[in-house]
């Protein structure tokens, strides 16, 4: 059995197939790093929302949530944050950028009044853009 390699002529033959596999194997690793970073992404702070039935609007890529637990605590992401040292909590979060939207989480039970002082110290630091978060009406239990 020999293999004959001389065609005749210099010139190669052109394959005109696509080869898949590269970018099967990138999707695989992009697939693979957005399984493991979504679950990351999300804050896990037990706070019971109440529901709303307005239409949801955009949100940006790393929101900034302040959230306001049943006991009156105060979170901003994960990381607890005491009344006094919210403004500098915040400043440090949003790098002096009040123009940064703020979602405003609070637990069901939280007073209306209770929820105008945190807002009132929000205002005070100079966070203007405030953005309530609640469930969705279909989501709510």
């Amino acid at each position: 059995m020999a293999v004959h390699l001389d065609h005749g002529d210099d010139d190669l033959a052109e394959v005109h197939e696509i080869n898949v596999t590269p970018f099967i194997d990138v999707i695989l690793v992009l697939l693979i790093v957005f399984m493991i970073a979504a679950p990351l992404a999300t804050v896990d702070v037990p706070v019971d929302l109440p529901s709303a039935n307005a239409e949801p609007q955009p949100r940006p890529a790393e929101p900034l949530y302040l959230s306001v637990k049943a006991d009156l605590s105060l979170l901003i992401g994960e990381e607890p944050v005491a009344k006094d040292g919210l403004r500098a909590a915040l400043e440090e979060q949003t790098g002096g950028d009040r123009e940064q939207r703020i979602f405003l989480r609070a637990d069901k039970s939280v007073d209306y009044g209770d929820l105008m002082d945190v807002m009132n110290g929000l205002r005070s630091a100079g966070y203007l853009k405030i953005a309530l978060v609640s469930l969705d009406s279909a989501d709510a239990p």
